[in-house]
């Protein structure tokens, strides 16, 4: 089965045939989704400021870092639950959609980066940040995360 023809499919689903018919469904679905984009950009945020040397002075990294984690998660897991039936209700548009497919990228390169790397890096941190390695992984978890938020902005005007 090609790429085309699983997006074809993709199009026939209950849920995208419901999504799509239905006049509120998908801009709360999509509402969802943005606001669950906003919560992970902001626990993001702290921990990467953090690892940047700015704000939260009184904890490590590693304790901002855990103290976020089960957040972080749940907001990831919430952009998967939404973003899948937002993606079945408009499969094709997404296939001949450059930035659905730089968002994709991204995404995929930011959950790996931050659940890996950036996730060790954290745990490693003392007190003692402003590391030249610590300031690097956060500035590309940051630069990863506006990727996938700016990408997926611009889908809606592509």
């Amino acid at each position: 089965m090609s790429l085309l023809a699983f997006f074809e499919w993709c199009e026939t689903t209950t849920i995208g045939t419901t999504v799509r018919d239905s006049i509120w469904l998908f801009p709360v679905i999509e509402s969802v989704h943005l606001l669950a984009l906003a919560l992970l950009g902001g626990t993001v945020l702290v921990v990467d400021l953090r690892m940047l040397g700015l704000g939260m002075r009184e904890r490590t990294v590693s304790q901002v870092a855990r103290y976020v984690q089960p957040r972080l998660i749940g907001c990831v897991a919430a952009m998967i639950a939404t973003g899948v039936p937002l993606f079945l209700s408009e499969p094709l548009k997404c296939y001949y959609s450059p930035p659905f497919w730089y968002k994709m990228m991204f995404l995929a390169l930011a959950i790996l980066f931050t659940f890996t790397v950036r996730r060790r890096v954290a745990a490693a941190a003392d007190a003692n940040t402003g590391l030249l390695r610590e300031k690097l992984v956060a500035l590309i978890s940051l630069g990863l995360w506006l990727s996938v938020g700016f990408s997926g902005r611009w889908i809606a005007f592509y």
